[in-house]
């Protein structure tokens, strides 16, 4: 990678194939969310199956609902929201921390507003390969802290799963990925590489940039782009105030989708067992019989 005035050396750079905006809707109970990807505009691209870019305030929220099948992935932007399920696992992620649960089997938690005022974040969902959606629930918590950055030139980067800057990220991804956190000073640039075989997006959090080509048209904040192939992705900032944007590329896992609500197999048939687990709490949902979050 190199963030300085020369050609970054791609021999394939990445440009913005797709633009989409993540407009407001309502989730849960009363939560606000921009929904970049799963939306009819854009709703897959393999492995993400979700982006929501989420602002909820008390007494909205995400209350008690199940998964299975994937892995949910939520980066607080402000605020804090308290995560709790029913195998007894709870805490609190302020800003910038960041948890990463694989749901598997089965999982049924809540997640709601850990303070006044309004808690935003993000939280994409990945998909999980045939083989790997029915293992154990697991997390990876990271607190802000412990997030690996590095800067260069007036680009900054916090690397949530994969390698930026020469930093790696200690997130273990069962379905190979990457989740960098860009912000850019005014007339800043970057250059990151990105491995052929993934596809990959872009987020703009707040600012305006240039995607994929120097003298492209500025992308706003809310916009999603999808970007074609290539080994790398170049950004420049022209604009006169900071750029900030994530970039999240990860391998196809090239099955079949077959998604009802917060589950998502590989068949119709997976799906209506999982629906009749639920119900009947069995099969990873037993402990959601009793259990109601306080």
């Amino acid at each position: 990678m190199s963030t300085s005035n020369q050609s970054p050396g791609f021999n394939r750079p990445r440009l913005v194939t797709r633009k989409v905006l993540a407009t407001p809707q309502y989730e849960g109970d009363g939560a606000v969310v921009r929904r970049g990807i799963g939306r009819s505009e854009l709703k897959f691209l393999d492995p993400f199956l979700m982006l929501d870019h989420f602002s909820v305030t008390r007494p909205a929220g995400f209350p008690d609902h199940p998964h299975r099948g994937f892995e949910t992935v939520t980066y607080m932007l402000q605020g804090g929201i308290t995560h709790q399920d029913f195998a007894g696992h709870k805490g609190t992620i302020h800003t910038g921390d960041v948890q990463w649960m694989t749901a598997g089997r089965g999982i049924v938690h809540s997640e709601m507003p850990a303070g006044e005022g309004t808690q935003k974040g993000l939280q994409l969902w990945i998909n999980l390969s045939s083989e790997d959606k029915m293992i154990e629930p697991r997390y990876q918590e990271l607190s802000s802290d412990d997030i690996p950055w590095a800067e260069k030139d007036g680009a900054e980067v916090r690397v949530i799963a994969g390698e930026s800057m020469g930093v790696r990220s200690p997130v273990y991804t069962r379905t190979s990925s990457m989740y960098l956190d860009f912000t850019l000073k005014p007339r800043a640039q970057v250059h990151q590489s990105i491995p052929e075989s993934w596809n990959s997006f872009v987020y703009i959090i707040e600012g305006e940039g240039a995607f994929g080509s120097r003298n492209s048209l500025q992308a706003t904040a809310h916009h999603v782009m999808v970007l074609g192939s290539g080994d790398g992705l170049s950004v420049w900032n022209r604009s006169s105030k900071p750029l900030r944007f994530i970039l999240v590329a990860g391998q196809p896992i090239n099955e079949p989708v077959v998604q009802h609500g917060p589950f998502v197999m590989n068949t119709q048939a997976e799906i209506e067992q999982t629906i009749e687990d639920y119900h009947n709490c069995k099969n990873g949902f037993e402990m959601a019989e009793y259990w109601r979050s306080q």
